[in-house]
């Protein structure tokens, strides 16, 4: 077959696929025959436009598609509620895409226009997911806008350090790129917001797998001091909160992986094996652990938005300190304090130092069996930080059933960092 005929084809199929879909939704402006016609009628268009050089073919072509939606409401004696304005712009794009396949990749017609189709078919869910967002939601995922879209393009994108204060210093300690400081934050507040988002679905209902695992998708620590905070006082919470907790400490490590593979991802095959490990030794005891209380509900304390704009900054400046103390160390200690940064770091929280080691190592300032040693001292230090929150909030009695918990991950740590090549 020609390409011609094949670029066609694939109009006529997706405007089948789009029409099928608004034949089922009875909609009466178009339907399984119009849209084909309306991405023949666009892939035509650019054909004859190549052929006579009248680009503005393409343009009446697409003013044909308006005049036909005008015509077709006015001769309708009742607006029809079904379709809607939906329908009228769907045209509209699949016009675009019939003319998209003959001039552009295919890969970007096809896909756009099963968007469409999915687009269409899913109206009820999606209604459904706007009524469920309330303001703060709302909110939220604006404020991850402004930090993603407005801020991060404003930011320079070139390295200071102390040379820039006036400060002499070498050069090497120039690490501090304000755009992809922001990048990273950017990064883990994306993170965060998606655990946020899922949590406003089923927070609420959660029981406590669903809990650990929400809440270690948005802060394993700030879960920790929730589920502490509530335990205290209380043996039935006090387990529930053990648990629910070694599971948010759980998937503290996959937030660690999937960082690592979007900031480096030549330094996730070094990583993985150790962090996997040190996820099954931290996971098993927590799932025997559940299995005896699975039946137990456990609402989810209220999660704050994590998308808030001072939370954002104070992460930069805990990142940029971080990523500045670790370039030091190398400089001047000849990398021996790298791992008193990573510890140290690692008492707060994973992010700053899992994003400033896997920078390092994709910028080569630092080997990869280095960095994945760090991060397996920072995931001890924040299991002991963890365990002393706990304590502090929960009481002697979560304390010491956390400890008992928590040391099969830290032996395996430790291990690993005397054995693991």
């Amino acid at each position: 077959m020609e390409p011609t005929f094949e670029r066609l084809a694939v109009a006529t199929l997706l405007g089948l696929l789009v029409g099928l879909e608004r034949e089922h939704a009875a909609s009466g402006m178009a339907g399984m025959r119009t849209f084909p016609l309306v991405t023949l009628l666009g892939s035509l268009a650019v054909l004859l436009a190549g052929h006579f050089g009248e680009s503005w073919i393409v343009a009446a072509g697409l003013l044909g598609i308006i005049g036909v939606i005008v015509v077709g409401h006015m001769r309708r004696p009742q607006p029809d509620a079904s379709g809607g304005t939906t329908t009228d712009v769907a045209m509209l794009v699949m016009y675009a895409v019939g003319a998209l396949v003959m001039v552009g990749p295919m890969a970007v017609a096809i896909v756009v226009g099963a968007s469409v189709a999915v687009l269409l078919q899913f109206k009820i869910e999606l209604h459904a997911v706007a009524k469920r967002l309330g303001d703060k939601d709302l909110r939220a995922i604006m404020q991850f806008v402004l930090i993603a879209c407005i801020v991060l393009p404003l930011l320079p994108n070139e390295n200071y350090g102390p040379a820039s204060l006036g400060i002499h210093a070498p050069a090497a300690l120039n690490v501090l790129n304000p755009y992809w400081i922001w990048v990273m934050v950017v990064l883990i507040v994306g993170l965060s917001l998606g655990g946020y988002i899922v949590y406003k679905f089923f927070g609420e209902d959660a029981g406590i797998l669903l809990g650990g695992v929400l809440g270690g998708a948005i802060s394993s620590t700030a879960t920790t001091v929730s589920y502490a905070r509530d335990a205290r006082g209380d043996p039935m919470r006090a387990r529930t909160a053990l648990i629910v907790i070694m599971i948010a400490s759980t998937v503290m490590y996959v937030r660690v992986l999937v960082a690592v593979a979007v900031v480096s991802p030549a330094f996730l095959g070094a990583l993985a094996p150790p962090v996997l490990l040190l996820m099954l030794l931290t996971f098993v005891p927590a799932l025997a652990l559940w299995f005896r209380v699975r039946r137990h509900s456990a609402p989810m304390p209220e999660q704050t938005n994590p998308t808030q704009l001072r939370s954002a900054i104070v992460f930069a400046m805990l990142y940029a300190v971080v990523l500045l103390a670790l370039a030091v160390a190398k400089q001047y200690w000849n990398g021996r304090g790298l791992y008193t940064v990573a510890f140290l770091s690692g008492l707060t929280e994973m992010d700053a130092i899992t994003l400033s080691t896997a920078r390092m190592v994709s910028t080569e300032s630092l080997a990869s069996c280095a960095a994945w040693r760090m991060l397996v001292v920072a995931a001890m230090a924040n299991l002991v930080s963890k365990a002393g929150i706990a304590g502090l909030l929960g009481g002697w009695g979560l304390l010491g059933r956390i400890v008992l918990l928590f040391t099969i991950p830290l032996v395996g740590g430790l291990a690993l960092l005397a054995f693991w090549c």
